[in-house]
């Protein structure tokens, strides 16, 4: 298999989801005892939906499978209406046949940070590591909440957020930029990396440029996602408006209508 980052453009965002959830199917019927390394975020939603309905309508089975989420916000409870875990509950987890045991969020409240990052990582070693990490970009270019600068080896930690990151995540706060918390538990650059596959989802305009830094442009601390360029298996889906500064886009298109794995996924 060629070491290329698989790229997929979509005509739309609602294409783009449902083509990440399809992915994601696959793997879960080839392995149901995966380990998924899930996101939240307004884009998840949808491939959430996706797979919510595949479970109902198409026998979808989660009851093997063990999920990891990427991050969660420091000082908020589990419980939490503004809490990643509630999000995955109200979303996924409580939709499925997943047990709520072989779920796991960081938990924004454990009273030793340190310790609850060194035992997310055994845990995630433990379950035989991740088959399946899936992604969203942020407008800086963070995954996880892997901020710039964040060293493209880290592991899980506690992390200080970006500004731009408080005020693009605001809406979960209810609009109110003095409710985002300053500080996020995160899944490392390097933990994320060592993920068997990973899978990125992007759409919308305002991710463009920052898209095709990641994907064109050097690998750096400050960029985290310009760290899937080196992965072994990295597919990214885009709808249109995301791809729109991409100047590789004839090669991407080709490789579309070419590469074996794509037109087996595109079929």
């Amino acid at each position: 298999m060629e070491n290329v980052m698989k790229v997929v453009i979509c005509p739309t965002a609602e294409r783009a989801t449902a083509l990440t959830a399809r992915v994601i199917e696959q793997a879960l019927r080839q392995k149901p005892d995966i380990a998924l390394g899930l996101a939240t975020g307004r884009t998840m939603e949808a491939v959430y939906g996706h797979l919510v309905r595949a479970h109902k309508e198409d026998g979808l089975d989660f009851s093997a499978c063990r999920t990891f989420n990427l991050d969660e916000y420091a000082g908020i409870a589990p419980t939490s209406p503004h809490s990643y875990r509630t999000y995955m509950n109200a979303h996924l987890f409580s939709k499925v046949n997943v047990p709520l045991e072989a779920t796991h969020v960081p938990d924004g409240m454990a009273p030793d940070m340190a310790a609850q990052c060194a035992a997310y990582e055994k845990a995630m070693r433990d379950s035989g590591g991740l088959g399946l990490q899936l992604l969203w970009l942020g407008e800086n270019g963070h995954i996880g909440f892997n901020e710039p600068l964040s060293a493209l080896t880290s592991r899980t930690r506690l992390v200080t957020l970006d500004p731009a990151t408080r005020r693009q995540n605001v809406g979960m706060f209810d609009n109110d930029l003095e409710q985002v918390p300053h500080h996020a538990v995160t899944m490392g650059v390097g933990t994320i990396a060592d993920a068997r596959r990973t899978l990125m989802v992007v759409t919308g305009a305002a991710k463009a440029a920052i898209l095709a830094r990641v994907i064109e442009g050097p690998v750096t601390a400050g960029i985290s996602a310009t760290v899937l360029q080196m992965h072994a298996d990295c597919l990214v889906i885009v709808d249109e408006a995301a791809a729109a500064d991409l100047s590789c886009r004839p090669y991407i298109e080709y490789l579309m209508q070419h590469d074996p794995e794509l037109k087996a996924l595109l079929a």
